[in-house]
């Protein structure tokens, strides 16, 4: 699940919003006799909307980094090579931001509750509540269907899964709690007080949890590099591979791979712009290496032996197996050694 995954639920509740706002601005225009409690001035329209805006930003903000976290704090084991590298920058920031915003708002609207205690009955209100009551009993039950049903169905519930269902669940279900009492108008100033207290903590917990886990924004910058490094390596190697078929050797040096025509340019290193190593050991047994300088520590599998990504020139039938190409590496300077099979390579005959 990403931000931008669940970016919809808030459009929809804005467009929503709008709409019973200006229903609400037309009945106040034409001086209809409604009971004022039924309507809303401009500006208890759009701080209604302001605070619901930043309270579903934070609300998915917090969902996404936990998930985030949960990822890479108990990542999937199906995969032979996993070199994950999450980002909660964009999380933190909008909880910096966002949740901030929605207690200045809230408090706000408490204020003219208080002076005005009819607005509390406005349209645009009772609206937003129920809307939010609603997405959150949502997917209360739709946390709970999904867990049943794949205990029943004998699916495998891995911890990833189970934190996961429990962070919705904790959220969600606090969220439907707190608006049921507040669209009953029970809730006292103390309560109140104690929900924003509650809620600050978690947030401030889930964030030092994920910089903990995660890793600094220094740590995770060095991690995106060596990322980009890994990348990098690999679209070298490839292109070794291809050359090998094409001219039914390896290339001499790096430069040998230069390709106006295609417009493929060799990559350089993403933090000092320095050039891969590349060491032709043997054409014979058709072996080299791809060094580069590393950050820090990536982990993988595997003996190091290239295997096909793809099945053009391989018999019909062929079954791939990528099981023992190999990126593991520490930080500093790594080397990964390299041999082409030729026969899942043959060169192509002219």
């Amino acid at each position: 699940m990403t931000f931008m995954a669940i970016w919809p639920v808030m459009v929809i509740v804005i467009v929503v919003v709008f709409g019973l706002g200006i229903v609400t601005l037309l009945i106040n225009l034409k001086g209809n006799n409604m009971d004022n409690r039924n309507v809303g001035t401009a500006k208890d329209f759009f701080m209604q909307l302001g605070a619901i805006v930043t309270f579903y930003a934070s609300a998915i903000a917090l969902i996404t980094l936990l998930f985030e976290v949960i990822n890479f704090a108990y990542p999937k084991v199906t995969n032979y090579y996993q070199y994950y590298s999450p980002s909660i920058s964009f999380q933190v920031a909008t909880l910096i931001v966002a949740f901030p915003l929605f207690l200045l708002l809230s408090w706000l609207l408490q204020k003219s509750y208080a002076s005005e205690p009819a607005l509390r009955e406005s349209l645009v209100r009772r609206w937003l509540a129920y809307i939010t009551l609603f997405i959150a009993g949502g997917v209360v039950a739709g946390d709970l269907i999904t867990v049943i049903y794949m205990f029943l169905d004998g699916q495998e519930l891995t911890t990833s899964f189970l934190l996961k269902v429990l962070a919705l669940l904790v959220i969600a279900g606090g969220i439907f709690l707190y608006y049921l009492r507040e669209i009953r108008n029970v809730i006292a100033p103390s309560e109140r007080n104690i929900w924003r207290i509650v809620a600050v903590l978690i947030i401030l917990v889930s964030i030092a949890a994920g910089f903990m886990i995660v890793g600094s924004p220094a740590e995770q910058r060095a991690r995106r590099y060596d990322s980009q490094r890994v990348s990098d390596l690999q679209s070298i190697q490839w292109q070794i591979v291809n050359y090998f078929q094409q001219k039914g050797g390896l290339p001499g040096r790096l430069d040998d791979l230069v390709d106006p025509i295609s417009g493929y340019i060799i990559p350089r290193d993403p933090k000092t712009d320095g050039f891969y190593e590349y060491v032709l050991k043997s054409q014979s047994t058709k072996a080299f290496e791809l060094c580069a300088t590393f950050d820090g520590e990536g982990s993988g599998m595997g003996a190091g032996k290239i295997r096909p990504m793809v099945t053009s020139g391989l018999p019909e039938g062929s079954v791939i197996d990528r099981t023992s190409e190999t990126w593991a590496h520490g930080a500093g300077r790594h080397c990964f050694e390299r041999s082409i099979d030729p026969e899942l390579y043959p060169p192509i005959k002219r």
